[in-house]
């Protein structure tokens, strides 16, 4: 609210929406770590929750990229005009699915393949714009600060995903890792890591390009930023909604 133009520059509405969801998701996922003890139906519900603001992370992380960080030759072309209505759609079918993957889990059958699948499509599709960046600057050896530290969240992203599938280190160890080291523990922290980097790198972008950018695309309003995000989260509680009715019947293990 106190950068460059604050809450009455156009601009700033995508930051202030991504900043926003960067403090849901860990909010979310800190109660569903803290309350799923209460109960089976509370675990499923709160993880619900925790999935969902995971998808809208990934939404906030969209309207950012789309105002900041897309390639210059691409901005107001038919991709950029879509990526964001794309990233809504993929952020409901990313709320379904992992939501759906715990239905799965009681039946022991794929849950984790649907819920990787769930949250790593939404990353690539929204890391598009960003890998051309990539491409281009190890092609023109581009001098790009904020390039950098993109390299920096993109690593920790990957790695994030690779210990989320993997279970190590408690996997080479059984019963060594249940309190300390664990790689859930190590999950969190690394996507923490990597969502400050990219907080970093989008800042920078937008510090770096607004000049540039800004003549040539038209910034989001603040109601447009609003109602992609309304829409997101309206959706998403309706996806919970359904799925905690759901519950019934599902039998108690």
């Amino acid at each position: 609210l106190r950068g460059p133009g604050g809450p009455e520059d156009p601009h700033a509405w995508p930051l202030l929406a991504y900043l926003l969801t960067c403090c849901i998701y860990p909010l979310a996922s800190s109660c569903a770590h803290t309350f799923s003890t209460m109960s089976t139906r509370a675990r499923h519900i709160c993880y619900f929750f925790d999935y969902a603001a995971l998808s809208m992370y990934s939404l906030g992380s969209a309207l950012a990229y789309s105002a900041y960080i897309f390639p210059a030759e691409w901005v107001n072309s038919t991709f950029h005009h879509c990526y964001v209505p794309i990233a809504v759609f993929n952020t409901i079918i990313s709320t379904s699915l992992s939501c759906y993957s715990r239905f799965l889990k009681v039946e022991k059958k794929f849950s984790k393949a649907y819920r990787t699948l769930a949250f790593v499509y939404p990353y690539l599709f929204d890391s598009i714009p960003l890998f051309y960046r990539f491409y281009l600057c190890a092609a023109e050896s581009c001098t790009e600060a904020a390039i950098l530290v993109h390299y920096k969240h993109t690593v920790f992203a990957f790695l994030t995903c690779f210990i989320f599938a993997s279970h190590l280190p408690e996997r080479l160890a059984p019963g060594h890792f249940d309190y300390i080291g664990h790689s859930h523990q190590v999950f969190h922290v690394c996507g923490i890591i990597g969502t400050y980097f990219q907080m970093e790198a989008i800042m920078m972008d937008m510090a770096e390009r607004h000049d540039r950018l800004l003549p040539t695309s038209l910034p989001p309003s603040s109601l447009q930023t609003l109602t992609l995000m309304g829409i997101g989260v309206a959706v998403s509680l309706a996806v919970i909604g359904l799925c905690s009715t759901s519950l019934r019947f599902v039998p108690e293990p």
